[in-house]
């Protein structure tokens, strides 16, 4: 009876600390702070946007930091970022962390938050845009192969690998190119507050230091993590020991693990089998170093 009793206290007991326990790793005593990383090549920007969504509808995160190691990437992927982090900033404090780099999309993706902090050697700015596009025509030729395109209209193939652009094509993708700089720029403006004129000067593709980038008022301080983490702090009102929220690590098995690495070298055969693959033939636009 005594037993039986003490073991249902315990879980009880147990239920109950259950209720302070999530998938955060921790119990849910004390205030939190929660850290969101942007990391590598941005590609795509579902897995940032969900975790600024989840930590700005819990009233237990009081601020979020975006901790950014990135050369940048896609454009919309960036300009995605950038539009979640600026929504979640006007409920509640986001500071962006600076680490080795942050440059292109990883500095767009900055410029929503309240504050940027840089290390004093980060590698930052780099406001341009870039569209690469490769050309396998004289390969062709010398192994005998040939190319012919039926197409709806005169640009449907524009920037094909096939064959050498044309001048009038090259002034369309310039104009595409001219475009979305234009975009980069205006949301240098607006969120560092400085002039037009002033950040023209400076987005020719360019890559600064973090001191450099200071001076420059691409960023609002120089420190580091830690140095983020007190700003932070000191910005919503929190003193003492703070908890630190990261996203959970995904788990994978050993079958994902071999599968994907199995995966990975068909599509690595695949490539050197067939290289003109018809992603190749899409022109993709990046805020990238």
């Amino acid at each position: 009876m005594i037993v039986g009793l003490i073991g249902f206290g315990l879980v009880l007991l147990l239920g109950g600390l259950s209720l302070f326990w999530s998938e955060d790793s921790g119990p849910h005593f004390g205030e939190r702070i929660a850290v969101v990383p942007v990391r590598g090549f941005i590609a795509d920007s579902k897995e940032v946007v969900d975790l600024l969504k989840k930590y700005r509808k819990d009233d237990r995160v009081k601020a979020i930091i975006l901790r950014i190691d990135s050369p940048g990437g896609s454009t919309a992927a960036s300009q995605e970022i950038y539009r979640e982090v600026e929504r979640t900033n006007a409920k509640k404090k986001v500071v962006a962390s600076m680490g080795n780099v942050a440059a292109s999309g990883g500095y767009y993706v900055a410029l929503a938050a309240e504050k940027i902090v840089a290390n004093p050697a980060t590698l930052t700015g780099s406001i341009g845009v870039i569209m690469e596009i490769a050309n396998f025509k004289e390969i062709l030729r010398k192994i005998g192969v040939g190319h012919e395109a039926v197409k709806s209209g005169p640009y449907k193939d524009i920037g094909s690998p096939l064959r050498d652009m044309k001048p009038d094509e090259r002034r369309l993708l310039e104009d595409l190119i001219g475009n979305v700089q234009r975009q980069f720029v205006d949301v240098v403006v607006k969120g560092r507050k400085l002039s037009r004129e002033r950040v023209e000067k400076i987005a020719d593709g360019r890559v600064f230091t973090g001191a450099q980038a200071k001076e420059l008022g691409l960023v609002d301080t120089l420190g580091s993590f830690e140095d983020a983490v007190d700003l932070t702090k000191k910005m919503v009102g929190l003193s003492g020991e703070v908890k630190l929220i990261y996203p959970e690590k995904k788990r994978v098995s050993l079958w994902n693990l071999i599968f994907s690495s199995l995966m990975g070298e068909i599509k690595e055969s695949l490539s050197a089998a067939y290289p003109l693959s018809p992603l190749l033939l899409v022109p993709s636009v990046f805020y990238t170093n």
